[in-house]
């Protein structure tokens, strides 16, 4: 595993209430739920990268707004057909 750094100023972590573990968490979920949203990694690499459960990443994704299912619009025809 890689190990990355980020310098977040004090006062960020003061203004959100929040520990500097805590925010990691956070930052690491955000950019799992983007990178899932702009289809560069699948919903289980997510999880992984957010450290979670997949189960949770996907439950998760509706907090930021985001899809669980991505469907085309052909494939939400098809469904709609089969149903």
């Amino acid at each position: 595993m890689s190990d990355i750094t980020l310098s977040i100023p004090d006062e960020t972590l003061v203004a959100l209430k929040i520990n500097a573990e805590q925010l990691g968490y956070e930052i690491r979920l955000a950019a799992a739920v983007k990178l899932y949203e702009v289809g560069r990694i699948s919903a289980g690499a997510a999880a992984d990268l957010a450290g979670i459960p997949k189960t949770l990443f996907l439950t998760k994704l509706a907090d930021y707004g985001v899809d669980t299912f991505k469907l085309t619009e052909q494939e939400l025809q098809q469904e709609s057909r089969l149903a």
